[in-house]
C-alpha cells in the first residue's frame, strides 16, 4: 500500500533545502516561539514541515483509497475525468496536461475530491466519483478533509493575526460551508529510472491559500528566492509539508510567500518506485475577490506601496483564478510556446536553465 510500503532511503548526495519544523500542537496552544517560527517560514520561503498534526491514520487510509481508485480500468476512470473547461474536481488521466513550452504531455494521474462534495455527501454538489471513492466517502475522505480544514484554518487564523488583520478576516474568506475550490488530491507517478529526468509537475506556485502535503518519496523541489538551482525537500516520516499559495500571497500584499516549486522523479534508488503523494488544498470561497487587504491592515498597505502598481490586484475572483490556472494546463488548450505564460500565478523568481 502507498502509505505503508518500505522504500529506499532518501540519498544524502543530492542538493536539499532545509525547512523549519513547526509543531502544530504548540501553535494550537498559542506558544509564541512556535508562532514566530511559523511566521518566519511563511514569510521567507513559504514552506515548512508540520509535525504533531494528528492526521497520520487518515493519510494512510486516503493513500489506500487512492490506490484502489487508480487501479480501476482506464475506461472506468475516464467516466469521471475532470475535462477541459477548468474544472478542478475528478480524475486527471496521464497525458492530459502539458509540462513545458514544447507541449510535452505529463505522465502523472491524480484524483481530486471536492470539499463541497465530501461535506454534502451523498448529495452531489459539483460532480460524482468512482465507486471506490463513494464507498469510503464517510469513513475515509470526509474525516481527512475535516481534519485538514481544521489544521489549515488554524494556521491561517494565526497568520491573520500576525498580519495585523482584524480577527476572523481571513476566516471570512474561507468559510467551509460555502462553495470553494478546496480539494483533496491523491497523485500517482510511475517509476522513472531513465536517464532523461522527465518532470512530473512543472515549475509553479499553488493556486489557493494553503497546501497540506504528505509524501513518502523525494521529488519535490523548491527554488528559493534568488537561487540559481533547484533543491530537493527531503520527506520526513510523520511530518507534513505546508506551503503558502497565491491567494494568501495576494491577500497579504506579498508578505506571505507563494514560492515556486516543481516535482521531478525521486532521486537515487527511490526512482524505481511509484511516487504517491496526498495533498489538501485550502482555497478561498469561489466568490471572493483576490486583492490585497490594504484597507484592513497597515502592514499590508505598507507592503503594497513597495510593489509594482497592480501586482496584488488581479481583478478576478478565486474561482476565476483557479479555472484559468487549471484550464491553461490542459493539453487540449496548448497552442504553442506563446501561450505558456498564460498559466502563471504569483511567480517572481526567474527559472534556472536546468
Amino acid at each position: 500500500m502507498p502509505g505503508l510500503t518500505s522504500f529506499p532511503p532518501f540519498p544524502d548526495d543530492v542538493p536539499t533545502h532545509p525547512l523549519l519544523v513547526v509543531d502544530y500542537q504548540l501553535v494550537r496552544l498559542g506558544d509564541e516561539h512556535e508562532i514566530e517560527k511559523l511566521w518566519k517560514a511563511a514569510t521567507e520561503l513559504g514552506f515548512w514541515y508540520l509535525k504533531n498534526h494528528g492526521v497520520d491514520d487518515e493519510v494512510s487510509e486516503m493513500f489506500e483509497m487512492g490506490r484502489e481508485t487508480i487501479a480501476l480500468p482506464l475506461e472506468e476512470k475516464l467516466k469521471f475525468e475532470q475535462g477541459d473547461d477548468g474544472t478542478s474536481f475528478g480524475y486527471k488521466a496521464a497525458g492530459s496536461n502539458t509540462i513545458d513550452q514544447a507541449g510535452t504531455r505529463d505522465i502523472t494521474e491524480f484524483l481530486n475530491i471536492s470539499k463541497d462534495d465530501a461535506l454534502a455527501w451523498p448529495i452531489p454538489v459539483h460532480r460524482t466519483y468512482p465507486s471506490t471513492v463513494n464507498e469510503r466517502m464517510e469513513s475515509t475522505v470526509e474525516p481527512f478533509i475535516q481534519k485538514s480544514l481544521a489544521i489549515n484554518h488554524l494556521l491561517i487564523d494565526v497568520l491573520n493575526d500576525k498580519l495585523g488583520l482584524p480577527k476572523g478576516t481571513l476566516a471570512s474568506l474561507h468559510k467551509p460551508g460555502e462553495h470553494s475550490g478546496c480539494a483533496s488530491r491523491c497523485i500517482r507517478a510511475p517509476p522513472h529510472t531513465e536517464l532523461e529526468r522527465k518532470t512530473f509537475l512543472p515549475a509553479h506556485t499553488d493556486f489557493g491559500s494553503l497546501s497540506f502535503l504528505h509524501n513518502r518519496l523525494g521529488g519535490l523541489q523548491v527554488l528559493p528566492p534568488g537561487a540559481e538551482r533547484w533543491y530537493y525537500i527531503k520527506p520526513l516520516s510523520g511530518h507534513a509539508i505546508c506551503n503558502i499559495g497565491d491567494a494568501l500571497n495576494i491577500f497579504s500584499g506579498g508578505i506571505l510567500r507563494s514560492n515556486i516549486h516543481r516535482v521531478v522523479p525521486p532521486p537515487g534508488e527511490q526512482a524505481g518506485h511509484e511516487r504517491w503523494s496526498l495533498v489538501f488544498f485550502t482555497r478561498p470561497n469561489d466568490v471572493v475577490e483576490l486583492r490585497a487587504l490594504t484597507d484592513k491592515s497597515q502592514m499590508i498597505a505598507d507592503a503594497v506601496t513597495r510593489a509594482p502598481v497592480g501586482k496584488y490586484e488581479p481583478g478576478v475572483t478565486a474561482k476565476d483564478w483557479l479555472i484559468r490556472r487549471v484550464k491553461t494546463r490542459r493539453a487540449r488548450h496548448w497552442t504553442g510556446p506563446e501561450n505558456w505564460n498564460t498559466r502563471e500565478g504569483t511567480e517572481d523568481t526567474p527559472l534556472p536553465q536546468q
